[in-house]
């Protein structure tokens, strides 16, 4: 498998990625990761050489340039605000790392989704509504406020959010703005609620925050990821 830190620009910034590809033959469809508010470190990696091994060409974007990591959540706050604090920016930013992996030579540039984690799931949804060209967009435990909710009719991808019921951070009357935006549109969307599951629910390592708000659900994580392997066969068809 030929994994490596793949180098992009935004603008004057340079963004260190993780690439994950198995170098198999062919166009095969390609998954840009979104990672948490810490950026790219072995959570969203390992993630990034599943979706590898099963076909895809995955890369794992950074959020911040250089590769730049949190060391501690209120500095993940601050970074993540930095770049979303500005909607124009944000999105370039994410643009940017698709345009990094439909550069690709494996990449079947029409078979493309985009899919992210807490901060990593409202950038993917953010990208989604600049009217990317995505077959599919996932977000899991992601914010849902859009700072523009009129451009949810730019989605042209099918949407699928993983959110869990507990969340307190993401509480119901966000979901139901959202799902209420969505119903405006003519996307084809889902939203998949995980009883028991709070924030970070597929991070086995958000209980080490000692954060009652933040924890691993293993039921979660492995039926949000097999809803998203299933998002991705009505999109892309079988590999």
């Amino acid at each position: 498998m030929a994994n490596k830190t793949l180098e992009y620009r935004d603008g004057a910034v340079t963004l260190k990625g993780y690439l994950a590809d198995d170098g198999r033959p062919g166009a095969r469809p390609g998954v840009v990761l979104f990672p948490e508010a810490t950026g790219v470190g072995d959570i969203v990696t390992e993630k990034a050489r599943r979706l590898a091994a099963l076909g895809f060409v995955a890369l794992a974007a950074d959020p911040y340039g250089d590769g730049r990591q949190a060391q501690d959540l209120p500095q993940a706050i601050e970074l993540m605000n930095a770049v979303r604090s500005d909607v124009g920016r944000w999105r370039a930013r994410a643009q940017a790392a698709l345009d990094a992996l439909c550069a690709q030579p494996g990449v079947d540039r029409t078979k493309v989704a985009a899919i992210g984690y807490c901060f990593g799931g409202s950038t993917a949804l953010e990208l989604g509504r600049s009217g990317a060209p995505l077959g599919a967009v996932v977000s899991f435990h992601g914010g849902l406020v859009a700072p523009k909710p009129e451009d949810a009719r730019n989605i042209r991808a099918r949407v699928l959010v993983c959110h869990g019921a507990g969340d307190p951070l993401i509480p119901p009357e966000q979901v139901a703005a959202f799902e209420a935006q969505m119903r405006e549109t003519k996307v084809d969307w889902q939203v998949c609620v995980y009883g028991g599951a709070v924030h970070s629910f597929t991070n086995p390592d958000a209980d080490k925050l000692g954060n009652p708000a933040f924890a691993y659900n293993a039921d979660a994580d492995r039926r949000s990821w097999a809803a998203m392997l299933s998002l991705f066969e009505e999109a892309f068809g079988a590999r």
